[in-house]
């Protein structure tokens, strides 16, 4: 039989159950569909596309190896597969569950409305612990535990290819006329690169993991920056999780004990937040508390939203972070956290607005964590503690001598280092602000004041309450107290919103 293997954000052949299911069945046809029409979306950019494009050359050479090339074709994926079934006499297609944007997932209903329709069955395997059509949240932990548990699937020794299939090029981002994004310090793709951080982050830089992950100034190094490649499947959840497992094992107690289960920890948050947008999935465009749709108003303010996504709000250290991911593709989890707090209740910006300007922005977007978290830190859920973050305070503990600030936003170089964060408390702001640099959007302290008075008036609100709870019936984790995955059920007496540990903060890893 000749089975087609369907990768996606699974690019890789290790830990590949698809892959594997596939070389089991016949004869091999890999295929990465370029889908025009996804790179043209709000929440896309040709800096995802070039880390993209790197780990499919890595993809390719792999399977060289194994002796079946990648095939690339650029196409619409229902007549991309039609055509190349037509053409190889395709028995069965083969591929991993997608958790993606709404997009992803009404593609595959289309796929999935001519693979009934031709008689072409189409297998879909889990590679991690979300689970499709699940019923409720009540035993869901125990079910990722046991895959993430499971021995990874080993390669195939040796593929099998269908034979007479063109591998085709893999197109530039020039090719699929995608816009200009500079990103001068974006972190290479290819699995080759993602092993590397894996080992170097278990063996050396892994140990600061707790103190330095909140900082910009030291997450870059403390963090795993694994986020991106485990996005596209680069690597699998499951080689890092029992990677770390494995490294813990062999470094028991001191500051590797506890980084090392917070990495853990975090790569469970992982698939929780993943389990919300696989179990409704119009959370990317819908509040999950419906009261919450009126909190702010849908047509955004643009000058708002336009100094925020340009880092010209005229606090420092929102600007200095906007404009680090502008360059880099990647930003630690508190800060993404403060930036979309700071559009959300400071500028009052609705999230669907702020979401897509981050979402393609960041190298590592991974929308199963995305959409959730950007509802979360707004305040849309119904269930989580509002997280209005203090821009000054975030600049003075997490960047206290002013160095990230400064580099990032060099317009303050005249700004003394005790007015940084301030600078228009500095006796010299009146010559300075509205000239060199932008005077704050708002007022800080008078734009927090309005947000926390919207909110609460709104949680008061009859009704509110006992949709929270449906809200949290479906969502909520099922946890111990101290934040780890239990298998109870949801408790009969719910407690009031409380605040998440630091593993449910934006999830950079």
């Amino acid at each position: 039989m000749n089975v087609l293997v369907w990768f996606k954000r699974d690019l890789r052949v290790a830990d590949h159950p698809a892959l594997t299911r596939a070389a089991a069945l016949g004869r091999v046809l890999p295929l990465y569909i370029v889908e025009p029409d996804y790179w043209r979306l709000p929440d896309t950019a040709a800096r995802q596309w070039a880390f993209t494009a790197e780990c499919l050359a890595d993809l390719r050479a792999d399977l060289d190896r194994l002796g079946a090339p990648l095939v690339v074709r650029t196409g619409d994926a229902v007549e991309v597969i039609a055509r190349l079934a037509r053409a190889h006499r395709i028995g069965r297609i083969v591929s991993h569950e997608e958790t993606g944007n709404l997009w992803t997932y009404a593609r595959d209903r289309r796929v999935a409305a001519w693979a009934r329709a031709s008689g072409v069955p189409w297998e879909e395997l889990p590679q991690a612990g979300v689970v499709r059509r699940l019923k409720g949240r009540d035993g869901w932990a125990a079910r990722r535990d046991a895959f993430m548990a499971a021995p990874p699937v080993p390669a195939p020794a040796a593929l099998d290819p269908v034979p007479g299939v063109e591998p085709g090029p893999i197109p530039t981002a020039r090719a699929l006329r995608l816009a200009d994004d500079r990103c001068p310090h974006r972190q290479p793709g290819g699995r080759g690169q993602g092993l590397l951080l894996l080992d170097s982050f278990l063996a050396q830089r892994g140990e600061g993991y707790r103190a330095g992950m909140a900082s910009p100034v030291t997450g870059e190094r403390a963090c795993s920056r694994l986020s991106p490649h485990l996005a596209l499947g680069t690597l699998s959840a499951r080689e890092a999780a029992q990677a770390a497992a494995a490294r813990a094992a062999a470094r028991p107690g001191g500051l590797w004990s506890g980084a090392l289960k917070s990495f853990a920890a975090r790569l469970a948050w992982r698939d929780h937040f993943m389990q919300k947008l696989e179990d409704e999935p119009a959370i990317e465009t819908r509040c999950l508390h419906p009261a919450t749709e009126a909190l702010r108003p849908r047509e955004p303010d643009a000058a708002r939203l336009a100094a925020w996504a340009q880092g010209e709000t005229g606090v420092p250290f929102v600007d200095a972070c906007m404009r680090y991911l502008d360059a880099t593709g990647w930003l630690n989890f508190r800060m993404r956290a403060m930036l979309v707090s700071f559009a959300s209740y400071h500028l009052w910006l609705d999230w669907r607005a702020t979401g897509p300007v981050l979402a393609r922005r960041f190298t590592d977007y991974e929308p199963g964590i995305h959409w959730p978290q950007v509802q979360m830190q707004s305040g849309t859920t119904g269930i989580n503690t509002i997280r209005l973050y203090n821009p000054v305070k975030q600049g003075m503990e997490h960047d206290p001598a002013g160095a990230f600030t400064r580099r990032w936003v060099p317009e303050l170089a005249p700004v003394p280092d005790a007015f940084l964060h301030q600078p228009w408390l500095w006796p010299g702001a009146p010559g300075f602000l509205g000239r060199a640099y932008p005077e704050p959007v708002v007022d800080l302290a008078a734009a927090a004041r309005a947000a926390k008075a919207a909110v609460f008036a709104l949680r008061a609100r009859a009704g509110f309450r006992e949709a929270a709870a449906a809200v949290a019936d479906r969502h909520a984790s099922r946890k111990d107290p101290q934040g780890r995955f239990v298998n109870d059920r949801m408790p009969r007496r719910r407690p009031r919103a409380r605040r998440a540990p630091a593993a449910q903060l934006m999830l950079d890893l």
